[in-house]
């Protein structure tokens, strides 16, 4: 079973619905909210080549990263 970041900002549509997505199909996952985490929007930032874009989504066992999130 793979595990997953999400990175986000609580007022983004697209990270709640990522979230609410993960949780309906019992996926593992730590949410970073980072409006509020320094650190986790520094980690953000590498993942996009520093261009703020939320979400992102880390499959931490494979290390892939997904830059927004639709829900297809």
């Amino acid at each position: 079973m793979s595990h997953y970041m999400i990175f986000g900002k609580n007022d983004c549509p697209h990270t709640k619905k990522a979230r609410e997505d993960f949780l309906k199909q019992n996926k593992s996952f730590v949410y970073v909210n980072v409006d509020d985490d320094p650190q986790g929007l520094e980690k953000l930032l590498e993942y996009t080549d520093g261009k703020y874009m939320v979400p992102v989504i880390v499959d931490v066992d494979e290390g892939n990263a997904e830059i927004g999130y639709t829900g297809d």
